[in-house]
Parts: structure tokens; C-alpha cells; sequence
């Protein structure tokens, strides 16, 4: 079973300034090591651009992280688990898993990323501001004057990792059940196929209505998360495997694939 992730939009730098920087060939899948330098390449260089703010879509508030990835390829490192700070990453409580459970958090959890692509939960990363649903264009574009990177610009970053994941991740995934807790924007980047999917969704119901409350959906998807990793016995392998361990904290309707549509798992509160 893998474990698909969103990243976190608020990351905890590093706190170790001697820490080694990032070594794209070091992380998960390290045959996108040219295409999250591509991304790389152009992020350090439009962070340092007037337009900066507009072409990141951020707010005035996160500017001096927009600043600091002009750093990024000698920026100090961490695991990913300790970067990505977010409410989901608070309810997995990765510092509460024995050294056992972060070793199958390793192999099963897949964080996607504007800026890698994917890493794993223990890949060492720097902090960074970049979402999956920026475009970066190649110099001359209108993002400002400075020479030209390295490699091509990536352009609209969910179509670019939509490419240049395909073959790796499923291989990566084969016959394995994908338990998807993304964000839509990161979902775009990587559909595995509907009968090997679970999405998760979440509800919040009072009298009978149900609703989406973002800040209690991402809580459900790093709780479920953390007791999929924390599982006594046999690791959960099926669907049936994921509700019924769902079904000890939520209540929990599953409906089957289509051809067309992946099982969809609603925790219900």
C-alpha cells in the first residue's frame, strides 16, 4: 500500500545551518533529478524578481520566504516529516512513530510537491514557497530580466509533473492500493488507476447536513494517515483493510470503483 500526500503550505526551516543542502539525486524516484532542477532553476530565479509575488500567487506576508528560495540550492536540509508543518503533518504526528513505523512511513508515504514532484516522508529537503499550481515560464516571458537557467522552465507545474511522473510512479505503484489524501491541485499531478485508488474524503454533519471544512479534512487524512502507519499485525493492504481501521474513529461510508471513478472512503463526523 502507498499513501499519497499533499506537501504542507507552511514549512519549518531547518534548524541546523550546517545541515548538507538538498541532493536531488538522494530523493525518492531519483530519475527526476533533471526535471526538479528544471523546477529548481526557475523558482531561485523568479524569487528574486519584482514579479515575484504575482507569478508565486502569494500574499505580502509569505514574501520573505519567496525571498529565501533564491537560496535554495545551498539552503540547510531536513527530513521531509520535519519541514512540512501543516495540520495534516500535525495529526500524523510523524515524531510520535517508532523507528519501525518511520521505516514503513518511508516506503509507503509519497508527498507531492511543486518543487520535487514527489519525496517521501524522510527525503531531506530545505523549506520552500511553491505551490503546484504556479506556472513558471523560461526567461523573456515577462518574469523579469537575468540570464538564462540551466534548463528549461518547466511552465504550468501540474501539467509538468503530470509528464514527467507517469512512467516512474507506476512503476513505483504496480498492483499496490494507492490511499489518496491529496488536495485536487495535487491530485492533477499523478492519477493511478481507479480500481488501485481510495480516495479520502471528509465530512463534518450537523442536522443531517454534511459540509466540507478544509482545516477539519486535512486533520481526518493525517489522522488516518498516522494509524494506517501505526497499525498493529499485518499491514492494511485492501480497501476493506483501510475502512475497517477508519471505522474505529470515524464513521465511515465506501463506495466500489467504476471504470471510470476510484473507491472513495468519507470519514464522517
Amino acid at each position: 500500500m502507498l499513501i499519497f500526500l499533499p506537501p504542507s503550505e507552511g514549512k519549518t526551516p531547518p534548524t541546523d545551518p550546517g545541515a548538507p543542502p538538498v541532493d536531488l539525486r538522494k530523493l525518492t524516484l531519483p530519475e527526476l533529478d533533471q526535471a526538479r532542477a528544471s523546477v529548481m532553476d526557475a523558482l531561485i530565479q523568479v524569487s528574486g524578481e519584482d514579479q515575484a509575488q504575482q507569478i508565486l500567487n502569494v500574499g505580502k506576508t509569505v514574501m520573505p520566504q519567496v525571498r529565501a528560495n533564491a537560496q535554495l540550492a545551498s539552503a540547510p536540509t531536513a527530513p521531509a516529516h520535519e519541514v512540512y508543518t501543516g495540520v495534516l503533518f500535525e495529526a500524523l504526528n510523524p515524531a510520535g512513530l517508532t523507528p519501525e513505523q518511520l521505516d514503513r512511513a518511508s516506503r509507503q508515504v509519497l508527498i507531492f510537491s511543486g518543487l520535487f514532484g514527489v519525496t517521501s516522508l524522510t527525503d531531506r529537503i530545505p523549506a520552500y514557497r511553491l505551490s503546484m499550481g504556479v506556472t513558471l515560464s523560461a526567461p523573456g516571458s515577462g518574469q523579469g530580466p537575468g540570464a538564462a537557467p540551466a534548463h528549461p522552465a518547466p511552465g504550468r507545474l501540474g501539467s509538468f509533473w503530470k509528464a514527467a511522473l507517469g512512467e516512474p510512479l507506476a512503476e513505483r505503484i504496480g498492483d499496490q492500493l494507492v490511499v489518496d489524501c491529496r488536495s485536487s491541485s495535487y491530485a492533477q499531478a499523478h492519477r493511478p488507476a481507479p480500481e488501485r485508488t481510495l480516495m479520502v474524503s471528509s465530512f463534518t454533519e450537523r442536522d443531517g447536513k454534511r459540509k466540507v471544512v478544509t482545516h477539519f479534512a486535512k486533520h481526518a487524512r493525517g489522522l488516518l494517515t498516522g494509524m494506517l502507519l501505526r497499525a498493529q499485525g499485518p499491514e492494511p493492504e485492501t480497501v476493506d483493510d483501510v475502512a475497517e481501521l477508519a471505522s474505529q474513529r470515524w464513521r465511515v461510508e465506501l463506495r466500489p470503483a467504476t471504470r471510470s471513478t476510484p473507491h472513495q472512503l468519507d470519514l464522517i463526523d
